[in-house]
C-alpha cells in the first residue's frame, strides 16, 4: 500500500461515510489536479503579497494599492459572463491550460521588469489587467470543471478540499514572500510563480477524461448570457446567494487591500508582519475548509452561509480595533475561517442546484460576485482609507458585512433544506 493509499485509508475510518475527509481524493483526475494546483497556489499566493508590498514601496499610497486591486479584477466583473458561456460551450481542460500559460507568461514578464530595476505602478497595474482577463475565462471553467473530476456524489468535499488546498498556500505562500522578499526582492517571487503554474499544465496533460458530451449550438453568446442571467434571477436561493456573496465581497474582503497598510502604519512592522497577517488569516480559513470537507452532506448550508457572513463580519470590526501585531494576526484567523465557510458553502449550494448547461453561467456570476465585486471595494477601500484611516474603513466594511447577512436571512432560509 503506498503512502497515499494509507492516508485515504486513515481518513475512511475516521469518518462515516465512505473516503471520509479526503473521500474525493479517491478520483485520479482530482488527485493530480489537487497536487498540480497546490504547487501553483503557493506560487501564486507569493505573487500577490510581493506584489502589494512592491506597489506600496514605490508609491507609499493605499490610493495605488486600491487602484492596483481594482485594474487586476475589474475584467472579472466585466467579462466573467463571457467566460461562463465558453467553459458551459468548450472543452474545459483545453481552456485551463491556454489560461495557465498566458498566467505564466504574465508572471514571468512582471519578474523581468522587476528584476531589471525598471517597473513602475503602471507597469504593475498592466500586467493586472491582463491576469485579470484570463482570470475571467480561468475561473468559472475551473469552478465547473470540479464537477467533471469528482461527479456530483463527492462535490461538496472537494470544494471543501479545494478551499483547504487554496488557504494552505495562503499560509505558505504569504510565509515564503515575507522571508524572500528583504533578502532578494519581489522579483524572484515573481519568477517563481510563473514556474509554478508548470505544475498545473503537467497535472491537465495527465488527466484522463471521458470525451465530451455534445453542446447544444445555434444561439449567440449575448442570448447565452441572457438564458444565465434569467435562470440565476428566477431561482431564489441562486440569486439570494449570489447577492449575499456579491455585498460581502465588496464591503468585507476589499481589507485585504489595506493589509500592507496596517503591517507598516498601524502595527509598524515589513514584509515579514504583512506576511504573517495574510498567513494568519489563511490558517484560519484552512480551519474552516477542513470544517466543511468533514461535513458527511451539504444540508443546512443556508444556515451556514449566514451565521459565517455574521462572524466574517464581527471578526473584521474587532480586528480593525488591534494595534499589537501578534493580536492582530490571531483576530484574522476568524476572519479566514468565516470567509471560507460562506464562500464554500455558497459554492456548494450553487452547484448542486446549478443544471450541468447552466453550471459554467452561473459559476461566472459568482466569480463575478466574490472576484469581480472586489475591485470595486478596493477602489473603495483605498479611498475611504486615504480619507478616513484604514482602521476606520475596515470597521464600517465589517460592520455592512453583519447588517448585510441579518438583511439576507429571510431569503435564505428556503436554502436550509438543501
Amino acid at each position: 500500500m503506498s503512502t497515499s493509499e494509507k492516508i485515504l485509508s486513515a481518513a475512511q475510518a475516521g469518518s462515516g461515510q465512505p473516503g471520509g475527509v479526503l473521500r474525493a481524493l479517491r478520483h485520479r483526475n482530482y488527485r493530480l489536479f489537487f497536487a498540480g494546483q497546490g504547487i501553483s497556489l503557493v506560487g501564486t499566493w507569493m505573487q500577490t503579497m510581493a506584489q502589494a508590498w512592491l506597489v506600496y514601496r514605490l508609491s507609499g499610497s493605499s490610493l495605488a494599492l486600491g487602484l492596483v486591486g481594482f485594474a487586476g479584477q475589474i475584467p472579472v466583473f466585466l467579462l466573467a459572463v463571457f467566460g461562463g458561456v465558453v467553459a458551459d460551450a468548450r472543452n474545459r481542460r483545453a481552456i485551463m491550460l491556454w489560461t495557465q500559460f498566458l498566467s505564466m507568461f504574465l508572471a514571468f514578464a512582471a519578474a523581468a521588469l522587476t528584476l531589471s530595476g525598471i517597473v513602475q505602478v503602471w507597469h504593475v497595474m498592466l500586467l493586472a489587467v491582463g491576469l485579470g482577463v484570463v482570470n475571467a475565462f480561468d475561473i468559472p471553467a475551473r469552478q465547473a470543471f470540479v464537477i467533471d473530476m469528482v461527479g456530483r456524489q463527492d462535490l461538496h468535499n472537494a470544494i471543501a478540499l479545494n478551499s483547504s488546498m487554496f488557504n494552505s498556500a495562503r499560509v505558505l505562500g504569504p510565509t515564503l514572500a515575507g522571508l524572500l522578499v528583504p533578502l532578494v526582492g519581489e522579483g524572484w517571487c515573481f519568477l517563481l510563480n510563473g514556474a509554478s503554474y508548470l505544475a498545473v499544465m503537467a497535472s491537465l496533460l495527465l488527466m484522463r477524461l471521458p470525451p465530451d458530451a455534445p453542446k447544444p449550438a445555434g444561439a449567440s453568446a449575448w442570448r447565452r448570457v441572457g438564458d444565465g442571467l434569467t435562470f440565476a434571477a428566477h431561482h431564489t436561493a441562486i440569486r439570494t446567494v449570489l447577492l449575499l456573496t456579491g455585498v460581502s465581497s465588496l464591503l468585507g474582503m476589499s481589507h485585504a487591500t489595506l493589509m500592507p497598510v496596517f503591517a507598516d502604519r498601524i502595527l509598524g512592522g515589513g514584509p515579514g508582519a504583512l506576511g504573517l497577517l495574510m498567513g494568519a488569516a489563511g490558517l484560519g480559513a484552512f480551519g474552516g475548509a477542513m470544517l466543511l470537507a468533514a461535513r458527511r452532506d451539504s444540508l443546512g448550508l443556508g444556515r451556514w452561509i449566514i451565521r459565517a457572513g455574521v462572524g466574517f463580519g464581527l471578526s473584521l470590526a474587532v480586528f480593525s480595533l488591534s494595534r499589537h501585531l501578534w493580536l492582530s494576526a490571531a483576530l484574522l484567523a476568524p476572519v479566514g475561517f468565516c470567509m471560507v465557510v460562506m464562500m464554500a458553502s455558497a459554492n456548494t449550494l450553487l452547484q448542486q442546484t446549478t443544471p450541468d448547461g447552466y453550471r459554467g453561467r452561473v459559476m461566472a456570476l459568482f466569480s463575478m460576485m466574490v472576484v469581480g465585486m472586489s475591485p470595486f471595494g478596493a477602489l473603495l477601500a483605498g479611498t475611504l482609507a486615504h480619507l478616513i484611516g484604514p482602521q476606520l474603513t475596515v470597521l464600517a466594511g465589517g460592520l455592512a458585512c453583519v447588517a448585510a447577512a441579518a438583511g439576507f436571512r429571510p431569503g435564505l432560509t428556503r436554502c436550509v433544506a438543501q
